[in-house]
């Protein structure tokens, strides 16, 4: 399958393209493209392969914390927009307070590398919140858990994902 200047296989047959974390959950619906690894920062992949903001989705790592619980929750959102992570992901995690996981900190709990992020194979009990503009394409590239491939997704397949939720967190100006 060809987005951009990117050839996309079934990611089943190129397990070794992505992280060990991502491997157990392979399935129909999910492609993989290998990368430069120095391009998978959004801005820099989507000009040099040819892919729209608008087709291409960031996972974001979120630290929420309430009273003396910390727990972790991954927020999906096309490149060419932003989650609403102070208030519309606070409220609906329940938190007090919120932030953007620390780089060291996401690492070590999802075994991705940090830039190639993806909630394919996240931790099970984590929250994925999913904005529903994600949902309302096809298909959308995202991390592949490495920085030198990514992954082309059905819609489907995320909304499918454990625990994962489908809302508007998009933040609006």
């Amino acid at each position: 399958m060809q987005v951009g200047r990117l050839t996309f296989v079934p990611a089943a047959d190129a397990a070794e393209l992505v992280a060990a974390p991502v491997r157990g959950h392979l399935r129909d619906g999910l492609w993989v493209s290998a990368i430069d690894p120095d391009l998978a920062d959004t801005a820099a992949f989507c000009d040099h392969y040819g892919v729209g903001l608008d087709v291409s989705a960031n996972c974001v790592v979120v630290e929420a914390r309430r009273a003396d619980r910390t727990w972790h929750a991954a927020c999906l959102v096309l490149a060419d927009t932003r989650a609403d992570v102070n208030g519309v992901v606070r409220k609906h995690l329940g938190a007090r307070k919120i932030s953007f996981a620390a780089m060291d900190t996401a690492v070590s709990l999802t075994g991705m590398e940090y830039g190639g992020i993806t909630p394919v194979g996240l931790p099970p009990d984590w929250p994925i919140l999913i904005d529903d503009n994600v949902i309302g394409k096809d298909r959308v590239i995202i991390g592949s858990g490495i920085r030198a491939s990514k992954l082309l997704a059905g819609t489907d397949v995320l909304a499918g994902l454990p625990n994962s939720e489908v809302l508007s967190i998009v933040k609006t100006e």
